[in-house]
């Protein structure tokens, strides 16, 4: 296990994210905290960072140096971007804050800024082909990858608070001309780029300004669920949301839910360039990805001392593992269960016919790993927090709907109060809840042929008879609880099969 610290010097704000690392639950945040120190407007006409600008930065890293000490960091890592990369007195930067903070800024070259972004967004998401989008206070990252695998990169000198300088100085935030400017100074500089025109791939945004622009989104439709890692959004959404911007005053800004009030200056530059990029690209939709630069960073960090710890090919399987490890689902019991439902899934399947998509097999086999672990917080209300607990957890790799489904087949008891889950979002139709009744009840029977997480079920086979069905189970130890429990719910099969089902128990 390993504490690390990253202060992420921006040229608008200034970061420090704790993470903790462990094989057993992977990487976590701990602590996420902020100041919006703006360093790029301490830059003068030369390029130079002026005292006060310095004095800022030199004052918030040792606050953030308390912060650190206190969650016991075993290592503090400041890097820093645009807003000192740009200066041309980086070195009396440098030595200024080595000086007064006994820190060592490491300065992270524009194309490493840009791989750092991406490498989070492939080991975090399923997307295999992609445009990355990071927009910070004095520089925009973008990069091309396709099966993963980076393509092309490139970083803008320009990023909003540098926009916002450009065509905003002494104006109103949605001043028609300076908007008119900024959109074709943005689009110039993007149609320059052969490798980003009509690329027909989705865009991923990174950083502040597109988390923003994500959460006013679902702001503006009550979106249900919890989280911003891996929300979608069409082109038709993100001209909403920048209609929205454009129409509202200042102090509408300001009570606008979703955008924070330190960029109320900066939010339509960053739309502006969201917009131009997926019209440029011709992109398919716009994801946001919670995991960027920092996480690139320390993702890169710890594979040298822990290596293979990501694996961009197993994004999900990963997620999964590290948040049953989390809520103490021990792996054999886990297995079992898993291993007990796909197998009455394929004899149900083979008799009924009733089909299932690859996707959806997938889902079920998760969610028969992860049944009920709800039940680390209350054995009593396990259906309950089991749902609450996936469909609000951001797990790498799964879209919102793929989450809510998960979360559905884990925590099914009974059509009742799976029907008022759904409620919730009001995304399924009638035929997707009733597959996901049928998996959940089939779910639900594994689990109860390994209700005392013994293992005691070694196979099992399915015959049927003229007005009934056969269930031969084959046991190795003895399962008393198993049988008494498979009986109570042997109904959810019964339903699948329109017979009665008669269970026998066996050592033969």
């Amino acid at each position: 296990m390993k504490r690390l610290g990253l202060i992420d010097i921006g040229s608008n704000t200034i970061r420090l994210v704790i993470f903790e690392y462990s094989k057993e639950t992977g990487l976590n945040e701990l602590q996420n905290v902020k100041t919006p120190a703006r360093l790029s407007q301490y830059l003068d006409e030369d390029k130079n960072m002026n005292e006060e600008g310095i004095n800022v930065l030199v004052e918030t890293l040792n606050s953030f140096k308390k912060v650190a000490k206190k969650f016991h960091v075993e290592e503090l890592v400041p890097a820093a971007t645009a807003a000192v990369r740009q200066s041309q007195n980086i070195n009396q930067i440098i030595e200024k804050v080595k000086a007064k903070t006994n820190l060592d800024i490491e300065i992270i070259p524009e194309e490493d800024e840009a791989f750092y972004g991406f490498y989070a967004v492939t080991h975090t998401l399923n997307i295999e082909n992609g445009i990355t989008v990071d927009i910070g206070g004095g520089s925009t990252e973008i990069t091309y990858f396709e099966n993963k695998k980076l393509k092309e990169a490139i970083s803008f000198p320009f990023g909003v608070v540098t926009l916002e300088k450009m065509f905003f100085v002494d104006k109103d935030h949605n001043d028609k001309n300076a908007i008119k400017k900024c959109e074709k100074y943005v689009k110039e500089q993007f149609e320059s780029l052969k490798w980003i025109k009509d690329k027909k791939v989705p865009i991923i945004g990174i950083g502040g300004s597109a988390r923003n622009n994500a959460r006013i989104h679902q702001s503006l439709n009550n979106y249900p669920i919890a989280g911003v890692h891996g929300y979608d959004m069409t082109k038709k959404d993100l001209e909403e949301v920048y209609e929205v911007l454009k129409k509202s005053d200042k102090s509408d800004l300001k009570d606008l839910d979703g955008l924070s009030r330190d960029r109320t200056d900066i939010i339509i530059p960053s739309s502006i360039v969201f917009n131009a990029l997926y019209e440029i690209s011709n992109a398919t939709r716009y994801t946001f990805s919670r995991k960027g630069l920092r996480e690139g960073v320390v993702m890169t960090r710890l594979e040298e001392e822990f290596p293979k710890s990501f694996n961009k090919d197993k994004v999900t399987s990963d997620a999964l593992k590290y948040l049953a490890n989390e809520y103490n689902i021990h792996a054999s019991n886990g297995k079992q269960r898993m291993r007990l439902a796909e197998d009455l899934l394929n004899k149900v399947i083979d008799i009924t016919g009733f089909e299932v998509s690859k996707e959806d097999r997938e889902l079920f086999k998760e969610a028969a790993y992860l049944y009920y672990l709800g039940s680390f917080i209350d054995a009593d209300s396990s259906s309950q927090h089991t749902y609450y607990i996936i469909a609000n957890s951001s797990i790498n790799g799964l879209s919102h709907k793929e989450r809510v489904k998960l979360a559905l087949l884990s925590s099914f008891k009974n059509k009742t109060l799976l029907k008022f889950y759904v409620k919730e979002t009001s995304w399924f139709k009638d035929g997707e809840i009733e597959l996901i009744q049928k998996l959940g009840g089939i779910i639900k029977f594994a689990n109860a042929l390994n209700v005392s997480n013994t293992d005691c079920i070694e196979s099992m086979e399915l015959i049927e008879k003229k007005n009934e069905f056969e269930l031969k189970v084959k046991y190795v130890t003895d399962p008393i609880a198993e049988e008494y429990q498979s009986e109570r719910q042997k109904k959810h099969l019964e339903k699948l099969l329109s017979k009665k089902l008669n269970i026998i128990f066996t050592q033969d």
